[in-house]
C-alpha cells in the first residue's frame, strides 16, 4: 500500500508555478491575478478565503478580496462580479460559497466570465469539459486527476466507481475518468444514494472514488485488493481530544481498506490540498489564455 501524498503533489504544482511567475518577472510581465469575493462572514469561507490569499501570496500571484456584507442585493452583487470581468487585470474570479439564501448561486456562477471562472462551475465551462475541449474543470476533480497522473497510476481499461454524483465532485469526476486521454479511458460506474448494490459494485472496481460525504462509509469489505482508493470525504466530527473540538473524517473507513489498497489518499493530507493547488492552476491556465487572445 502506498499513500497518495496530496501535500506533496500540491506544493509541487505550487513550485512549479512559483518558477513560472519568476520567469514572467524576468520578462518584464505581470503576475496572474485572483479576484475572491466573500459575502458575509461565515467561518469556513473566512477560513478557505484566506488559505487562498496566502497561497497567492506564497505563489507569487496578485489577489484581490472584495469583502461585502450578507445583507447585499443579489443585483448588487451581480455588479460587483461584472466589474471584475472587465477589468482587464484580473485573470480569475471566485465567489466564494455559501452565499446568503436572497442570492441565487446559479444566477452569479451564470454571470462570471467563462474566460474567468477558475471554479469551473459556469454551464460553459461545463459543457466543455463534457465535449472534451479545454476549459476550467473544478478544482477537486481537477486535482484528483492531478494526483493519478503524479502517481503515474495506470487507469486506461480499469473499472473505476465513483460515489456520490454531486455537480462539483462526482458527475465531472465520473466524466474525466471516461475520456479518451490519461488519466482516463476508464470504465465509469457512477453510484448514488438509489443505488441498490453499492458494494458488490465496489469490489468490481480497480479504482473507487469515494465523494459521498458520509464518514466511513467504504469499508474493507467494500474494496478489492489492488484497488485504488480516492477519498474525497471531509466530514467534521466532534473529538474532544483534538483543539479544535473536531477530527475531519473521509468517507472511507482508512485502517479497514488501506491494507488492501495498492493506492489510498489519506483524510486529511490526500485530496483536500489538491483543490487550493487546483485553483491556482486554473488561475494561471486563466492568465495564460487571456495573453494569448487578448490583441
Amino acid at each position: 500500500m502506498q499513500k497518495i501524498d496530496g501535500k506533496l503533489v500540491s506544493q509541487a504544482v505550487r513550485d512549479d508555478l512559483a518558477q513560472k511567475v519568476k520567469e514572467l518577472a524576468a520578462k518584464g510581465q505581470r503576475a496572474p491575478h485572483l479576484a475572491a469575493i466573500l459575502v458575509g462572514n461565515d467561518g469556513g469561507s473566512e477560513t478557505y478565503v484566506a488559505a487562498k490569499v496566502k497561497d497567492c501570496e506564497e505563489i507569487g500571484f496578485g489577489s484581490t478580496l472584495t469583502r461585502l456584507p450578507d445583507t447585499i442585493t443579489e443585483h448588487a452583487l451581480l455588479d460587483e462580479i461584472r466589474k471584475l470581468n472587465q477589468d482587464s487585470e484580473i485573470d480569475g474570479i471566485i465567489v466564494q460559497l455559501p452565499l446568503p439564501r436572497h442570492i441565487s448561486p446559479e444566477k452569479v456562477i451564470n454571470t462570471i466570465d467563462p474566460g474567468k471562472d477558475v471554479d469551473g462551475f459556469h454551464p460553459e465551462s461545463v459543457g466543455r469539459m463534457v465535449g472534451g475541449m479545454p476549459t476550467f474543470v473544478s478544482a477537486t476533480p481537477f486535482g484528483i486527476m492531478m494526483l493519478l497522473e503524479y502517481y503515474k497510476i495506470e487507469t486506461k481499461g480499469k473499472h473505476a466507481v465513483v460515489i456520490g454524483r454531486s455537480a462539483i465532485v462526482g458527475t465531472p469526476v465520473s466524466i474525466l475518468l471516461s475520456r479518451n486521454a490519461y488519466p482516463g479511458n476508464c470504465t465509469v460506474t457512477l453510484c448514488h444514494s438509489a443505488t441498490p448494490n453499492i458494494r458488490d459494485l465496489c469490489l468490481q472496481a480497480d479504482i473507487v472514488v469515494a465523494a459521498i460525504g458520509k464518514p466511513g462509509f467504504v469499508t474493507g469489505d467494500m474494496v478489492k485488493p489492488g484497488a485504488v482508493v480516492i477519498d474525497v470525504g471531509t466530514t467534521r466530527v466532534a473529538d474532544p481530544s483534538k483543539k479544535t473540538g473536531f477530527s475531519l473524517k473521509g468517507d472511507v473507513a482508512f485502517d479497514e481498506v488501506a491494507p488492501l489498497a495498492s493506492f489510498i489518499t489519506p483524510v486529511p493530507g490526500g485530496v483536500g490540498p489538491m483543490t487550493r493547488a487546483a485553483l491556482m492552476k486554473n488561475t494561471f491556465l486563466a492568465y495564460e489564455a487571456r495573453r494569448t487572445f487578448t490583441p
